[in-house]
Parts: structure tokens; sequence; C-alpha cells
């Protein structure tokens, strides 16, 4: 499965649960710095160049956003960049 950064712009509100908001799909996961506060990409299937985000890969992300701990589909960067 492909990674995608997650890169909110335009104007908020900003929402991890909006396809629009992650990047093109890459190989590999991102580089994310430390400490690990906030999202930095998903590990999801691909439709059409965009993550599907299942209700499986919501609670992975609020698990790692919440424990500021990464998992298997979920990378998280510095708060500070």
């Amino acid at each position: 499965m492909p990674w995608y950064p997650y890169n909110p712009t335009g104007i908020p509100p900003y929402s991890v649960t909006n396809p629009a908001f992650y990047g093109n799909p890459q190989a590999n996961p991102p580089t994310c710095t430390s400490p690990r506060d906030f999202l930095c990409s998903i590990q999801a299937t691909d439709s059409s160049g965009q993550p599907v985000i299942t209700f499986a890969l919501l609670e992975e992300m609020a698990f790692a956003i919440n424990n500021r701990t990464e998992t298997t589909n979920v990378k998280l960067r510095s708060s500070v960049v």
C-alpha cells in the first residue's frame, strides 16, 4: 500500500478524514521528525491517487495521535515545523 503525506492547505477547518488533504501516493513513508505529535502520513489503499480512509485506519490514526506513538500505518511529525 502506498503512503500519503498529510498536507492540509487552504482555509481551515482541516480534516484528517478528508482524502483531499493528502498528497500524492509514495512508495516509502516520508521522513518525519521527532517529537512525534501530529499526523505526518498514512499508509492506505489507493483510489485514483487518494487514500481510502477506512474506519479501522481512523481508529489507528486516533490511537497514534492521542498516544503520540507511531503505528504500522500512521507516521507522526514534530509540532514545531
